[in-house]
């Protein structure tokens, strides 16, 4: 690719603008990236091109390319500043698909960048190479994945790295759970008809955030939509009073705001007992264990979910029952439920802690098992009594 990525004058050029004010080699890094992400993705596969990425300062004249196009770009800005970069081979979809003692170009069928980081601080979709030092994945045709992750179903295969004599084939970074996480805070106010009051705050860091980003770039009102069926599913009569979005990329997250009510969230029975599920939401994810046996692997995705919730509750009535605390432990993860009094309001928390795993079938029984617990959890009840 070397040829194909020489620096012109039109290319140093762009890469002085782009990093003109950047205050170090990671604000460099994220400028560059986020120009090539906004390269239109075109593919045109013609002759040698299907092998060949065009010149990179042919991609920036027309502003558009596959994916060989846009990581040779990439590479050639960056060269422009003085970082090096190399393009690297790997299968999209599944990160299981390549196998290491099968050397074959049909076994790849997209291109990504390694780039070497001078500094020492990195982000977490880096691996220690031996002889290049710290390198950094990034996929540059992924519009919504921003620089520091990588797609989820490119992490931990095998890709194959072109750097010369040095190259071969590396293991992509596998990001820990930590980095693919969603925290969420509701604070609710019950009215003592069985009216409720919530308002949540919510935040996806890595890929959790990415398809909250996908489905908000996609058709207009397609992200409204989305969070409508969301609250409706979770609650009965739900009257929404704003949904707020706030794309916060460049910082690897994505916030959302939400204000919603309901007429008759809790039961009141008899006018003096007040029954409610102190779970308000789902957790969004969408887990399909229905079927009573299993032939294929179970994939389980790396990420952790924490909620807090604040209740307030109605003025004249006190605590009579809560659900005891849940703690579901398996080899692949754990979740946690707890509700607390205190004082006026109840104060409940859950997590789920999930670790990248592929099972063999005959564990369905067991995952199965595990997530049917927590869906029990998440149907518990809180009871109230009028003083």
């Amino acid at each position: 690719m070397e040829p194909q990525s020489a620096v012109s004058e039109a290319l140093s050029a762009k890469a002085r603008e782009l990093t003109r004010g950047a205050q170090g080699e990671w604000e460099q890094l994220l400028a560059i990236a986020r120009f090539v992400q906004s390269i239109n993705y075109i593919s045109i596969q013609i002759g040698v091109g299907r092998y060949r990425p065009h010149a990179a300062t042919e991609v920036l004249a027309k502003l558009y390319g596959d994916c060989k196009d846009k990581a040779n770009l990439m590479i050639a800005l960056l060269k422009a500043i003085g970082v090096r970069a190399h393009p690297v081979l790997v299968y999209a979809s599944d990160p299981s698909y390549v196998r290491a003692g099968w050397p074959s170009p049909q076994q790849f069928n997209h291109a990504i960048v390694a780039i070497q980081l001078r500094a020492s601080s990195a982000p977490a979709a880096v691996i220690k190479h031996d002889k290049l030092g710290a390198l950094l994945f990034f996929d540059p045709t992924d519009p919504h994945t921003p620089l520091g992750d990588l797609p989820e179903d490119e992490q931990g295969g095998w890709g194959l790295l072109a750097a010369g004599a040095v190259g071969g084939l590396v293991r992509l970074p596998e990001l820990p759970p930590a980095a693919n996480r969603i925290e969420r805070h509701l604070d609710v106010t019950l009215g003592g008809a069985g009216s409720v009051d919530v308002n949540v705050s919510e935040t996806s860091w890595g890929q959790s955030g990415v398809e909250e980003r996908h489905v908000l770039a996609s058709t207009a009102g397609a992200y409204t939509q989305r969070i409508e069926r969301w609250l409706a599913a979770s609650t009965a009569g739900v009257q929404v009073a704003e949904i707020r979005p706030t794309d916060r990329m460049s910082e690897g997250r994505f916030d959302l705001a939400v204000r919603y009510s309901a007429p008759s969230y809790s039961q009141l029975m008899q006018n003096r007992m007040l029954v409610f599920c102190p779970v308000f939401l789902s957790r969004r994810d969408f887990v399909s264990l229905t079927e009573p046996k299993r032939v294929h692997p179970i994939r389980i995705p790396s990420d952790e979910y924490s909620e807090t919730a604040r209740i307030t509750l109605p003025a004249g009535f006190a605590v009579d029952e809560l659900p005891d605390p849940v703690a579901v432990e398996a080899p692949f993860g754990s979740y946690t439920l707890k509700v607390e009094t205190s004082a006026d309001h109840l104060n409940v928390t859950r997590e789920m802690h999930l670790r990248r795993s592929s099972l063999p079938a005959t564990e369905y029984a067991a995952v199965r098992g595990f997530f049917d617990k927590v869906a029990a959890a998440e149907k518990s009840s809180v009871v109230l009594v009028r003083r």
